[in-house]
């Protein structure tokens, strides 16, 4: 059986700068059954310069007046509240993960025991960043949107020459656009992705409207799902229109699990649950008529019909020709 998919619930922005928010998004990613609940820590002046514009996307749903630093000044949270929500979610029973997008961020991030760096598309060519990530070892997630293989296999040899062991650095393929269209989804690219690090798992990062991605990758063999998901797809801010509400959240960590079962091995064999039925739909050669002792069993006086508990129709030719060992009626099972 496939060995079970990380799921990560991806809170982001999404709490909009309200830690009494965050901490519903751990309980409601929680009680969805997911592994992880994920936050984005950052200090925006050290990320977003002051000319730096908005997304296309994040026009649309923020907005044009603003900047890109002046919308992500109103939705992060202060470093300081990132230990708090660590605790929280030790209280809760759900694993704690952020994405740093700065050097001073990781530091923060570095003292609270997570189990995964987790490093952003946007990262992916910031040299400086990849270096001290490295530096603080551990393993790491790395998100491939806006990437060409060589970018990832650059960012995979820092990581390695930082001090990462290659099978402690998972890829995620991803489309870093919100929300992505189906048509650029590409979920065999996954497969490239295990070329570059065959050691490492590969999973998917999913910015599509829905559930169906998702578990359509984990069919395909993602070994990590993340997914954003929000309280209220009506809340202003950038990512709240492309994340799932709490209840399409668990709907799809169910729909995966069940996946994951259902994938089962690669032996073909018959089933407990199915085992019943083979009487009753497969067939047995029965008389087609009345049929008398001694006389020849010819294609005119037998048939092939159900139940499956007679004699197989494969061994029909080792039937054909043979006396009839006693008094048949019609539709009775042929015994020789």
């Amino acid at each position: 059986m496939k060995k079970k998919t990380i799921i990560i619930a991806e809170a982001g922005v999404n709490h909009n700068g309200d830690f009494s928010r965050a901490c519903e998004m751990i309980r409601v990613a929680k009680l969805a059954g997911a592994d992880y609940v994920k936050f984005q820590t950052a200090v925006p002046e050290l990320v977003i310069s002051s000319i730096a514009p908005k997304a296309e996307y994040q026009k649309e749903t923020t907005g044009a007046q603003e900047s890109q630093l002046e919308m992500c000044k109103k939705i992060h949270l202060p470093v300081s509240d990132y230990a708090k929500l660590a605790e929280i979610c030790k209280n809760e029973g759900i694993g704690f993960m952020s994405t740093p997008f700065d050097l001073v961020s990781i530091d923060v991030l570095a003292k609270l025991d997570m189990d995964y760096w987790k490093i952003p598309s946007g990262e992916i060519t910031n040299l400086p960043y990849l270096r001290k990530i490295a530096s603080k070892g551990g393993k790491v997630i790395l998100s491939t949107g806006m990437s060409m293989p060589e970018e990832i296999k650059d960012a995979c040899n820092i990581l390695i020459y930082g001090g990462i062991k290659a099978e402690d650095i998972s890829l995620l393929h991803c489309n870093t656009q919100y929300p992505t269209p189906f048509r650029d989804v590409n979920l065999l690219a996954m497969n490239t992705l295990r070329s570059i690090n065959p050691a490492g798992m590969v999973g998917y990062s999913d910015h599509t409207v829905g559930i169906e991605v998702p578990v359509a990758a984990v069919a395909l063999g993602a070994e990590i799902i993340e997914k954003h998901f929000t309280l209220d797809k009506t809340l202003p801010g950038p990512d709240h229109k492309a994340s799932l509400d709490p209840k399409e959240l668990s709907d799809m960590i169910t729909a995966i699990r069940n996946i994951e079962i259902a994938l089962g091995d690669e032996h073909k064999t018959v089933s407990e649950s199915e085992r019943p039925n083979i009487t009753v739909a497969r067939k047995s050669i029965v008389a087609a008529r009345d049929i008398k002792a001694g006389e020849t069993l010819t294609e005119e006086n037998i048939t092939v019909k159900r139940p499956g508990n007679g004699i197989s129709p494969m061994l029909w030719d080792s039937v054909i020709g043979t006396k009839a060992i006693m008094d048949f009626k019609y539709d009775e099972l042929i015994k020789i």
